[in-house]
């Protein structure tokens, strides 16, 4: 029988970002993660190994608050594809890490036809 130590784990913010961030990607409407701050009021794109940029978590005490920053497909409903990457992050970040999320917000920095 296996022995049972008591103790806790500590996961990085960085972790939890990149958890959210390839969960998010996997929503469908989503073109990719976006820079917090609009460049000229342009929505920048960024690489699948910088998709942490576009994900803000902040811990307070007991759970995490999720800020996503994405870019939409044209033509998708964006009320339904952020309530279902919402729904999305959260469930993965509460399975695969074991946080609890208080919030996640989703901020639209943009709209891309997919080619």
């Amino acid at each position: 029988m296996p022995e049972v130590t008591q103790g806790s784990v500590n996961i990085a913010n960085d972790v939890l970002a990149d958890l959210a961030g390839y969960a998010a990607l996997e929503c469908y409407g989503v073109v990719g993660m976006a820079s917090p701050s609009l460049r000229d009021g342009v929505a920048q794109l960024l690489s699948r190994d910088r998709l942490r940029k576009g994900v803000a978590i902040t811990s307070n005490g007991e759970g995490v608050k999720v800020d996503l920053y994405v870019v939409a497909e044209y033509g998708t409903q964006l009320a339904q594809v952020a309530q279902n990457m919402a729904d999305r992050v959260k469930y993965v970040l509460t399975t695969n890490a074991e946080v609890k999320v208080d919030s996640v917000e989703v901020h639209v920095q943009g709209i891309k036809v997919r080619k």
